[in-house]
Protein backbone atom coordinates (compact mmCIF):
# COMPACT_ATOMS: atom_id res chain seq x y z
CA UNK A 1 0.00 0.00 0.00
CA UNK A 2 1.25 3.32 -0.87
CA UNK A 3 -0.16 6.46 0.94
CA UNK A 4 0.11 10.18 -0.37
CA UNK A 5 -0.29 13.35 1.28
CA UNK A 6 0.73 16.44 -0.42
CA UNK A 7 0.64 20.48 -0.29
CA UNK A 8 2.36 22.57 -2.18
CA UNK A 9 1.97 25.89 -3.63
CA UNK A 10 3.57 27.05 -7.25
CA UNK A 11 3.15 30.60 -8.65
CA UNK A 12 -0.11 29.54 -10.42
CA UNK A 13 -1.05 26.40 -9.04
CA UNK A 14 -1.47 25.01 -6.15
CA UNK A 15 -1.55 20.67 -5.20
CA UNK A 16 -3.46 19.67 -2.08
CA UNK A 17 -4.31 16.34 -2.37
CA UNK A 18 -4.34 12.81 -0.31
CA UNK A 19 -4.89 9.38 -1.62
CA UNK A 20 -3.86 5.72 -0.92
CA UNK A 21 -2.87 3.38 -3.80
CA UNK A 22 -3.69 -0.81 -3.17
CA UNK A 23 -1.31 -3.22 -4.72
CA UNK A 24 -1.52 -3.81 -8.62
CA UNK A 25 -1.60 -0.48 -11.03
CA UNK A 26 -3.13 3.12 -9.48
CA UNK A 27 -3.35 5.34 -12.52
CA UNK A 28 -3.81 9.07 -11.76
CA UNK A 29 -6.29 10.41 -14.60
CA UNK A 30 -6.67 13.44 -15.39
CA UNK A 31 -6.21 16.38 -17.90
CA UNK A 32 -2.87 18.08 -18.98
CA UNK A 33 -1.86 20.54 -15.73
CA UNK A 34 -4.11 18.42 -13.55
CA UNK A 35 -1.23 17.39 -11.15
CA UNK A 36 -0.19 14.38 -12.15
CA UNK A 37 3.35 14.43 -13.11
CA UNK A 38 4.04 16.84 -9.95
CA UNK A 39 2.71 14.07 -7.49
CA UNK A 40 5.02 11.24 -9.39
CA UNK A 41 8.13 13.60 -9.09
CA UNK A 42 7.02 14.01 -5.36
CA UNK A 43 6.67 10.34 -4.85
CA UNK A 44 10.35 10.12 -6.60
CA UNK A 45 12.14 12.84 -4.40
CA UNK A 46 12.45 15.25 -7.26
CA UNK A 47 10.07 17.57 -5.84
CA UNK A 48 9.94 18.84 -1.95
CA UNK A 49 6.44 19.82 -1.01
CA UNK A 50 5.89 22.21 1.31
CA UNK A 51 4.13 19.85 3.19
CA UNK A 52 4.30 15.94 2.03
CA UNK A 53 3.73 12.26 4.04
CA UNK A 54 4.41 9.22 1.78
CA UNK A 55 4.44 5.84 3.04
CA UNK A 56 5.21 2.96 1.33
CA UNK A 57 4.60 -0.29 2.45
CA UNK A 58 5.79 0.57 6.34
CA UNK A 59 8.87 2.79 5.25
CA UNK A 60 8.24 6.34 5.08
CA UNK A 61 9.67 8.18 2.48
CA UNK A 62 9.13 11.58 3.01
CA UNK A 63 7.55 13.50 6.29
CA UNK A 64 8.07 17.46 6.94
CA UNK A 65 6.28 17.51 10.16
CA UNK A 66 9.08 14.92 11.24
CA UNK A 67 11.78 15.93 9.27
CA UNK A 68 12.39 12.62 7.25
CA UNK A 69 13.01 12.73 3.53
CA UNK A 70 14.87 9.77 1.82
CA UNK A 71 16.75 10.98 -1.10
CA UNK A 72 15.51 9.50 -4.90
CA UNK A 73 18.66 7.18 -4.85
CA UNK A 74 17.26 5.13 -1.74
CA UNK A 75 13.32 4.77 -2.35
CA UNK A 76 13.99 1.97 -4.72
CA UNK A 77 12.08 2.95 -7.34
CA UNK A 78 11.74 1.75 -10.97
CA UNK A 79 11.24 5.14 -12.99
CA UNK A 80 9.48 4.73 -16.80
CA UNK A 81 9.52 7.55 -18.84
CA UNK A 82 7.56 8.86 -21.94
CA UNK A 83 10.58 7.81 -23.99
CA UNK A 84 12.29 4.83 -23.02
CA UNK A 85 15.67 6.98 -22.16
CA UNK A 86 18.39 4.12 -23.07
CA UNK A 87 22.19 4.58 -22.67
CA UNK A 88 22.74 4.41 -26.78
CA UNK A 89 26.59 3.21 -26.00
CA UNK A 90 25.25 0.27 -24.23
CA UNK A 91 23.11 -3.54 -25.18
CA UNK A 92 19.72 -4.07 -24.71
CA UNK A 93 21.76 -6.53 -21.95
CA UNK A 94 23.81 -4.13 -20.50
CA UNK A 95 20.30 -1.59 -19.81
CA UNK A 96 18.28 -4.15 -18.50
CA UNK A 97 21.29 -4.24 -15.79
CA UNK A 98 21.96 -0.98 -15.28
CA UNK A 99 19.31 -0.94 -12.28
CA UNK A 100 20.92 -3.66 -10.52
CA UNK A 101 24.22 -2.51 -11.09
CA UNK A 102 23.51 0.83 -9.30
CA UNK A 103 20.97 -0.92 -6.81
CA UNK A 104 23.61 -3.74 -6.13
CA UNK A 105 20.77 -5.88 -6.20
CA UNK A 106 20.12 -9.04 -7.48
CA UNK A 107 16.60 -10.04 -6.07
CA UNK A 108 14.96 -10.26 -9.62
CA UNK A 109 15.87 -12.76 -11.85
CA UNK A 110 16.70 -11.32 -15.31
CA UNK A 111 16.04 -14.44 -17.38
CA UNK A 112 12.13 -13.91 -15.76
CA UNK A 113 12.30 -10.31 -17.14
CA UNK A 114 13.59 -10.86 -20.26
CA UNK A 115 10.96 -13.75 -20.91
CA UNK A 116 8.02 -12.14 -19.82
CA UNK A 117 9.04 -8.80 -22.16
CA UNK A 118 9.59 -10.83 -24.99
CA UNK A 119 13.44 -9.53 -24.92
CA UNK A 120 15.43 -12.53 -25.60
CA UNK A 121 16.07 -11.59 -29.15
CA UNK A 122 17.17 -8.03 -28.80
CA UNK A 123 19.35 -8.82 -26.04
CA UNK A 124 22.86 -7.78 -28.28
CA UNK A 125 21.47 -5.07 -29.91
CA UNK A 126 21.64 -0.83 -29.11
CA UNK A 127 18.73 1.48 -28.88
CA UNK A 128 19.39 3.28 -31.75
CA UNK A 129 17.86 -0.08 -33.44
CA UNK A 130 14.75 -0.56 -31.48
CA UNK A 131 11.21 0.72 -32.27
CA UNK A 132 9.35 2.72 -29.89
CA UNK A 133 7.57 0.01 -28.41
CA UNK A 134 10.87 -2.48 -27.97
CA UNK A 135 12.38 0.17 -26.35
CA UNK A 136 9.14 0.82 -23.58
CA UNK A 137 9.81 -3.04 -23.07
CA UNK A 138 13.43 -2.38 -22.21
CA UNK A 139 12.74 0.65 -20.18
CA UNK A 140 10.02 -1.55 -18.25
CA UNK A 141 12.60 -4.75 -17.70
CA UNK A 142 15.22 -1.98 -16.64
CA UNK A 143 12.89 -0.83 -13.91
CA UNK A 144 11.61 -4.56 -12.65
CA UNK A 145 15.55 -5.03 -12.24
CA UNK A 146 16.10 -2.64 -10.20
CA UNK A 147 14.35 -4.93 -7.41
CA UNK A 148 11.77 -1.38 -6.83
CA UNK A 149 9.16 -1.55 -4.15
CA UNK A 150 7.22 0.84 -6.28
CA UNK A 151 7.61 1.64 -9.71
CA UNK A 152 6.39 5.14 -11.45
CA UNK A 153 5.18 5.30 -14.66
CA UNK A 154 5.09 8.43 -16.25
CA UNK A 155 2.59 8.75 -19.40
CA UNK A 156 4.62 5.76 -20.61
CA UNK A 157 2.87 5.56 -23.69
CA UNK A 158 2.07 9.09 -24.30
CA UNK A 159 5.27 9.34 -27.20
CA UNK A 160 3.94 6.16 -29.59
CA UNK A 161 1.59 5.70 -32.35
CA UNK A 162 -1.34 3.68 -31.69
CA UNK A 163 0.04 0.57 -33.29
CA UNK A 164 2.95 0.70 -30.69
CA UNK A 165 0.70 1.46 -28.02
CA UNK A 166 -1.08 -1.67 -28.93
CA UNK A 167 2.51 -3.75 -29.13
CA UNK A 168 3.30 -2.31 -25.58
CA UNK A 169 0.12 -2.67 -23.26
CA UNK A 170 -0.15 -6.44 -22.91
CA UNK A 171 3.52 -5.79 -21.65
CA UNK A 172 2.18 -3.16 -18.83
CA UNK A 173 -0.85 -6.03 -18.33
CA UNK A 174 1.18 -8.74 -17.50
CA UNK A 175 3.34 -6.45 -14.94
CA UNK A 176 -0.15 -5.66 -13.04
CA UNK A 177 -0.65 -9.06 -13.11
CA UNK A 178 2.72 -10.89 -12.54
CA UNK A 179 4.97 -8.70 -10.58
CA UNK A 180 4.01 -7.60 -6.70
CA UNK A 181 5.38 -4.21 -6.83
CA UNK A 182 2.58 -1.39 -7.24
CA UNK A 183 2.55 0.64 -10.17
CA UNK A 184 1.32 4.29 -9.59
CA UNK A 185 1.17 5.37 -13.70
CA UNK A 186 0.21 8.62 -15.13
CA UNK A 187 -2.51 8.82 -17.96
CA UNK A 188 -4.95 11.06 -19.92
CA UNK A 189 -6.05 8.28 -22.04
CA UNK A 190 -9.52 6.46 -20.94
CA UNK A 191 -8.93 3.42 -23.19
CA UNK A 192 -5.31 3.07 -21.04
CA UNK A 193 -6.86 3.27 -18.11
CA UNK A 194 -9.77 0.77 -18.98
CA UNK A 195 -7.49 -1.56 -19.39
CA UNK A 196 -4.76 -1.59 -16.89
CA UNK A 197 -6.12 0.27 -13.97
CA UNK A 198 -7.10 -1.91 -10.96
CA UNK A 199 -7.49 1.97 -9.09
CA UNK A 200 -8.33 5.01 -10.27
CA UNK A 201 -7.25 8.37 -8.67
CA UNK A 202 -9.06 11.46 -10.67
CA UNK A 203 -6.81 14.40 -10.23
CA UNK A 204 -8.73 18.01 -11.10
CA UNK A 205 -6.86 21.02 -10.44
CA UNK A 206 -4.24 19.77 -8.22
CA UNK A 207 -7.09 18.14 -6.09
CA UNK A 208 -8.59 14.50 -5.79
CA UNK A 209 -12.00 14.74 -7.17
CA UNK A 210 -12.74 10.85 -7.31
CA UNK A 211 -11.25 7.82 -6.12
CA UNK A 212 -12.10 4.15 -6.48
CA UNK A 213 -12.16 1.08 -8.59
CA UNK A 214 -12.01 1.02 -12.36
CA UNK A 215 -15.67 0.25 -12.86
CA UNK A 216 -16.88 2.42 -10.27
CA UNK A 217 -15.24 5.97 -12.07
CA UNK A 218 -15.21 5.19 -15.61
CA UNK A 219 -19.12 4.39 -14.48
CA UNK A 220 -19.64 8.06 -12.95
CA UNK A 221 -21.43 10.44 -15.36
CA UNK A 222 -19.26 13.18 -12.88
CA UNK A 223 -16.30 11.96 -14.24
CA UNK A 224 -14.40 12.93 -17.48
CA UNK A 225 -11.03 14.21 -17.42
CA UNK A 226 -11.02 13.93 -21.15
CA UNK A 227 -13.81 15.51 -22.11
CA UNK A 228 -17.38 14.33 -23.32
CA UNK A 229 -15.89 12.02 -26.03
CA UNK A 230 -13.82 9.97 -23.85
CA UNK A 231 -17.04 8.93 -21.26
CA UNK A 232 -17.69 5.32 -21.37
CA UNK A 233 -18.50 2.44 -18.94
CA UNK A 234 -15.88 -0.28 -18.19
CA UNK A 235 -18.16 -4.15 -17.63
CA UNK A 236 -16.51 -7.31 -16.62
CA UNK A 237 -17.49 -10.11 -18.29
CA UNK A 238 -16.47 -13.51 -19.41
CA UNK A 239 -15.85 -14.88 -22.55
CA UNK A 240 -18.36 -17.97 -23.24
CA UNK A 241 -17.99 -18.69 -26.93
CA UNK A 242 -16.65 -18.02 -30.31
CA UNK A 243 -19.30 -18.05 -33.05
CA UNK A 244 -18.47 -19.37 -36.67
CA UNK A 245 -19.31 -15.87 -37.99
CA UNK A 246 -16.49 -14.48 -36.65
CA UNK A 247 -17.95 -13.26 -33.17
CA UNK A 248 -17.30 -13.58 -29.54
CA UNK A 249 -19.64 -14.14 -27.02
CA UNK A 250 -19.48 -12.92 -23.34
CA UNK A 251 -21.38 -12.93 -20.33
CA UNK A 252 -21.80 -10.20 -18.08
CA UNK A 253 -24.28 -10.12 -15.03
CA UNK A 254 -26.08 -13.26 -16.89
CA UNK A 255 -25.86 -11.05 -19.65
CA UNK A 256 -24.65 -12.21 -23.49
CA UNK A 257 -22.73 -9.43 -25.28
CA UNK A 258 -21.43 -9.82 -28.81
CA UNK A 259 -18.64 -8.11 -30.14
CA UNK A 260 -15.53 -9.15 -32.96
CA UNK A 261 -13.52 -12.09 -32.23
CA UNK A 262 -10.94 -11.57 -29.72
CA UNK A 263 -8.26 -13.71 -29.41
CA UNK A 264 -9.24 -14.96 -25.81
CA UNK A 265 -9.92 -18.44 -24.59
CA UNK A 266 -12.93 -19.31 -23.58
CA UNK A 267 -13.16 -18.98 -19.51
CA UNK A 268 -11.16 -15.81 -19.92
CA UNK A 269 -12.48 -12.76 -18.03
CA UNK A 270 -12.51 -9.42 -20.11
CA UNK A 271 -13.03 -6.13 -19.64
CA UNK A 272 -14.67 -4.14 -21.96
CA UNK A 273 -15.39 -0.39 -22.74
CA UNK A 274 -18.81 0.92 -23.90
CA UNK A 275 -18.21 4.80 -24.77
CA UNK A 276 -21.17 6.83 -23.96
CA UNK A 277 -21.58 8.06 -27.60
CA UNK A 278 -22.06 4.65 -29.12
CA UNK A 279 -25.31 4.01 -26.88
CA UNK A 280 -28.81 4.26 -28.33
CA UNK A 281 -31.52 4.57 -25.71
CA UNK A 282 -35.05 3.07 -26.20
CA UNK A 283 -38.20 3.27 -23.59
CA UNK A 284 -38.91 0.07 -25.08
CA UNK A 285 -37.41 -3.20 -26.29
CA UNK A 286 -36.67 -2.40 -30.36
CA UNK A 287 -37.15 -4.83 -32.64
CA UNK A 288 -35.97 -5.39 -36.33
CA UNK A 289 -32.68 -3.82 -35.73
CA UNK A 290 -29.07 -4.87 -36.57
CA UNK A 291 -27.84 -3.80 -33.33
CA UNK A 292 -27.15 -7.48 -31.19
CA UNK A 293 -26.43 -5.90 -27.58
CA UNK A 294 -29.54 -4.81 -25.77
CA UNK A 295 -29.63 -4.67 -22.77
CA UNK A 296 -32.67 -3.57 -20.07
CA UNK A 297 -31.99 -1.18 -17.39
CA UNK A 298 -33.09 1.36 -15.11
CA UNK A 299 -31.91 5.23 -15.21
CA UNK A 300 -29.96 5.86 -12.00
CA UNK A 301 -29.40 9.65 -13.28
CA UNK A 302 -29.46 12.17 -15.73
CA UNK A 303 -26.72 15.07 -16.04
CA UNK A 304 -27.42 18.17 -18.37
CA UNK A 305 -24.91 20.88 -19.14
CA UNK A 306 -25.32 24.47 -21.06
CA UNK A 307 -24.60 22.24 -23.75
CA UNK A 308 -27.65 20.23 -25.86
CA UNK A 309 -26.34 16.81 -24.29
CA UNK A 310 -27.13 14.76 -21.54
CA UNK A 311 -25.48 11.84 -20.02
CA UNK A 312 -27.82 9.31 -18.45
CA UNK A 313 -26.31 6.63 -16.16
CA UNK A 314 -28.11 3.08 -16.81
CA UNK A 315 -27.99 0.35 -14.17
CA UNK A 316 -28.26 -2.88 -16.12
CA UNK A 317 -27.65 -6.67 -14.99
CA UNK A 318 -24.24 -6.46 -16.72
CA UNK A 319 -23.27 -3.50 -14.77
CA UNK A 320 -23.90 0.53 -15.58
CA UNK A 321 -23.81 1.82 -18.65
CA UNK A 322 -23.39 5.51 -19.79
CA UNK A 323 -25.10 6.95 -22.41
CA UNK A 324 -24.88 10.57 -24.52
CA UNK A 325 -27.93 11.64 -26.00
CA UNK A 326 -29.01 15.12 -26.51
CA UNK A 327 -31.82 16.99 -24.47
CA UNK A 328 -34.15 17.03 -26.48
CA UNK A 329 -34.00 13.39 -26.75
CA UNK A 330 -34.28 12.89 -22.59
CA UNK A 331 -37.06 14.95 -22.58
CA UNK A 332 -38.94 13.37 -25.19
CA UNK A 333 -38.68 9.83 -23.76
CA UNK A 334 -39.07 11.14 -20.02
CA UNK A 335 -35.88 9.49 -18.76
CA UNK A 336 -35.53 10.67 -15.23
CA UNK A 337 -34.19 8.98 -12.34
CA UNK A 338 -35.93 5.22 -12.11
CA UNK A 339 -37.49 5.04 -15.89
CA UNK A 340 -37.00 1.86 -17.42
CA UNK A 341 -35.06 1.45 -20.77
CA UNK A 342 -32.89 -0.12 -22.99
CA UNK A 343 -29.54 0.23 -24.32
CA UNK A 344 -28.73 -0.42 -27.80
CA UNK A 345 -24.78 -1.12 -28.49
CA UNK A 346 -23.77 -2.34 -31.78
CA UNK A 347 -21.44 -5.15 -31.62
CA UNK A 348 -18.25 -2.98 -33.16
CA UNK A 349 -18.89 -0.56 -30.51
CA UNK A 350 -17.96 -2.73 -27.29
CA UNK A 351 -13.72 -2.25 -27.06
CA UNK A 352 -12.08 -5.47 -25.11
CA UNK A 353 -9.74 -3.12 -22.58
CA UNK A 354 -8.39 -5.85 -20.72
CA UNK A 355 -7.79 -9.69 -20.45
CA UNK A 356 -6.60 -11.73 -17.16
CA UNK A 357 -6.99 -15.91 -17.38
CA UNK A 358 -10.00 -16.70 -15.19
Amino acid sequence: MLEVSLQHHFETFSLDMSFQAPPGVTVLFGRSGSGKSTVINAVAGLLKPQRARVVLQDTVLSDTASGVWLPPAKRRLGVIFQEGRLFPHLTVCQNLLYGRWFTGSSGVDLDRVVDMLGLEHLLNRRPAGLSGGEKQRVAIGRALLADPQLILADEPLAALDEARKAEILPYFERLRDEVRCPVLYVSHAPAEVARLASHVVVLDAGHVARQGSAADVLGDPEVAPAGIRGVGALLASQVVAHHEDGLTELRAGGVSLFLPQISAPVGASVRVRIAAQEVILARTRPEGLSALNILSGRVQEVRTGAGPGALVALETPAGRILARVTRRSAKALALKEGAECFAVVKSVAIAREDISQA
